[in-house]
């Protein structure tokens, strides 16, 4: 959606935009923005609970209360900042060419959305009126009755595939300077990369005609130093990117990893051991993942108690430490640390929302399926780390099970793309599954 422009606007926005940031009202520069009595209705359902989307609802009532004061909000009311525009709450009118109502068959609150905005384009003739929707189907029926629709852009990445990936592969390196890196550890970034730049905490495949060896950017250093294969509790890497993947995971002065990567990768399996690995430099660590219901039904229709209709969700978190676990035998250390760790709650696995609000020191955090949150949430979780704190974010940003996200709008997009070239940030896309023929079939082929 355009930032400035000679025309003056007005955005009307959907409940999915203020849902997915509640500032967004901030964001349109100098144009309009009208809110349709529709969206303050369905936000009014979301005002109680622990979820991200609560939390945007009450946030934006108390947003919208502020910028209002002791005005009416059925006038236009300057919005924060003297180089806004306005706002107003848009009330259904019968000044309208068509009822969306009539036109669908249906009295659902999409329609009296449209509506709203429908009206708005007449009574404001000499304005372009926008609707503002992260709901594809609704933005389409907005076109459908001749009416301008968009996706909010904000925070939105432009291209996906210009992600840093956080592998390279050179091959015009010398066998002598690779044969230094050997002998040495390490050799001047100006040796390999010459005067290119180079991202903090990014990793190289160093390839000549007789030799190669895996090795990152040390920021603080300037230099290209090896990366040896390690196993982390047992699970050895298979691949170079799993190499790398287990260095970021490993390595104290980074603070803050992302990793992406198809299913059967290794994302969290590697995260977790790893963390187990480092449980002595922990006071705990905890793995989480957002709840997104299934076929977009709340939990509330699962059986049984709040444990009970959590437990499908949580389950493949169990499954990768079950997998790290059942290496050893039930009488060996590092099954029974495993087994202890859980009792005492030093290993703990929980949804995302119950951990809402909280402020982490000492922790290991690793936080699941990222690429169901928004950049809001992924930058909440973030402002909660205290002092020896490292966070993980595990996702597949082509996987995305939230249905006003997408490849470019979701956190973990967002992340990749904001905080690359920090020296506490590492990222690393896992290319290759791991987990079985069949599974790697699978990804190829359907």
């Amino acid at each position: 959606m355009p930032r400035t422009a000679s025309e003056k606007k007005i955005f009307v926005l959907d409940t999915s935009v203020i849902l997915y940031a509640h500032d967004s009202i901030l964001n349109f520069a100098e144009h309009d923005v009208g809110i349709p009595i529709t969206v303050l209705e369905e936000l009014d359902q979301f005002k109680k609970g622990n979820d991200s989307k609560n939390f945007e609802a009450r946030e934006f009532t108390r947003l919208l209360d502020k910028l209002a004061k002791d005005k009416m909000l059925q006038d236009w009311n300057p919005i924060d900042g003297k180089k806004k525009g306005k706002f107003k709450v848009l009330m259904e009118s019968s000044q309208k060419t068509v009822n969306a109502v009539e036109v669908f068959g249906d009295d659902k609150n999409d329609h009296h959305i449209l509506n709203a905005a429908l009206a708005l384009k007449i009574s404001e003739k000499n304005k372009k009126v926008i609707l503002v929707s992260k709901d594809i189907n609704l933005r389409l029926k907005a076109k459908s009755l001749d009416l301008f629709a968009e996706d909010y852009e904000t925070g939105k990445i432009k291209n996906v595939s210009n992600l840093n990936p956080g592998k390279f592969e050179l091959e015009s390196v010398t066998a002598e300077d690779i044969d230094d890196v050997f002998k040495n550890g390490s050799i001047p970034k100006e040796n390999i990369l010459k005067d290119k730049k180079a991202i903090s905490n990014s990793y190289y495949i160093l390839k000549s005609e007789r030799n190669s060896v895996l090795s990152y950017y040390n920021p603080a250093e300037k230099t290209i130093e090896k990366v040896d294969k390690v196993a982390v509790y047992g699970i050895k890497p298979r691949n170079a990117e799993q190499t790398f993947a287990i260095h970021a995971l490993l390595n104290p002065d980074i603070k803050l990893v992302s990793i992406n990567g198809v299913a059967g990768t290794g994302k969290t399996l590697l995260a977790l051991a790893a963390a187990l690995e480092q449980r002595k430099n922990f006071k705990q660590i905890y793995l989480a993942r957002p709840i997104v219901p299934l076929s977009n039904k709340d939990i509330g229709y699962l059986p049984g108690d709040v444990k009970s209709k959590l437990n499908p969700y949580m389950e493949p978190l169990w499954d990768n430490l079950k997998l790290i676990q059942n290496q050893y035998k039930e009488t060996d250390k590092e099954f029974k640390h495993i087994t202890d760790m859980v009792n005492k709650e030093k290993l703990m696995i929980s949804p995302l929302a119950y951990i809402r609000g909280r402020s982490f020191s000492n922790i290991f955090f690793i936080v699941d399926e990222a690429q169901n949150l928004t950049p809001h949430e992924v930058k909440t979780i973030i402002t909660r780390a205290g002092e020896n704190t490292k966070i993980v974010f595990t996702g597949d940003i082509y996987q995305i099970d939230t249905p006003y996200l997408d490849t470019q709008s979701n956190g973990l997009s967002y992340l990749i793309d904001r905080i690359q070239d920090h020296p506490m940030f590492a990222h690393i896309t896992l290319e290759k599954g791991e987990r079985s023929e069949l599974a790697n079939l699978a990804n190829e082929l359907l």
